[in-house]
């Protein structure tokens, strides 16, 4: 379907603000940083923490495949070993890795920032630019309009004898200039709504 001359409206400013900030791939990629980081920061304290660790083993442990051995003696037998780390001293490698991963947390929070203030600054302009492209559309069809009614004027005097050629010829170049003035305008409006559903996603 050929909509290019249907004009859709733009949103309201809060509603493309709400999108903007469920939608946009640079914000969600900073959010995901940001709980990378805190993960980091988790593993890195539990480093600190004592670890336990418990194993068990069942099987046979003979250099002949049997349940008994010769003397009538069970080969099979379990084994359970646990292990208990406390760590004392590390020579500051824990502490260390601690404040990296909260300085690399603190570094994705003001990329967050960063990207929403930059956010919210493209698609202010994007909004404006948006909303100037349709009004003005708006405009240059009714320039249209009136073109196109000044051509058959022009032409029913024409006929009538009471204008020259020249005329003619100047409406119909006026209607030419203004159906042109048109699609330039449409283009920058589709050109627009894109630019900001770039940020916002599709509506």
């Amino acid at each position: 379907m050929d909509d290019l001359e249907t004009l859709s409206p733009v949103p309201v400013y809060t509603e493309i603000q709400s999108r903007a900030g469920n939608n946009n791939p640079d914000i969600r990629a900073a959010q995901a940083s940001i709980r990378q980081q805190d993960y980091e920061i988790r593993s890195a304290r539990a480093a600190m923490l004592p670890t336990l660790s418990l194993d068990y083993s069942f099987g046979t442990n003979a250099n002949q495949f049997a349940l008994h051995n010769p003397d009538g003696q069970l080969l099979l037998g379990s084994v359970v070993q646990a292990q208990l780390i406390v760590p004392l001293w590390t020579w500051g490698a824990a502490r260390s890795r601690v404040k990296q991963a909260e300085f690399k947390l603190q570094q994705a929070r003001n990329d967050l920032s960063f990207t929403q203030r930059q956010l919210l600054a493209s698609l202010d302009a994007f909004y404006r630019e948006a909303s100037l492209a349709r009004d003005h559309l708006t405009s240059l069809r009714r320039s249209l309009d009136l073109s196109k009614q000044s051509l058959d004027l022009t032409l029913l005097r024409y006929q009538a004898g009471e204008v020259s050629a020249l005329e003619v010829v100047d409406a119909q170049s006026t209607l030419r200039d203004a159906r042109n003035a048109v699609d330039d305008g449409l283009v920058r409006f589709r050109v627009s709504i894109a630019n900001l559903q770039t940020l916002t996603g599709a509506f």
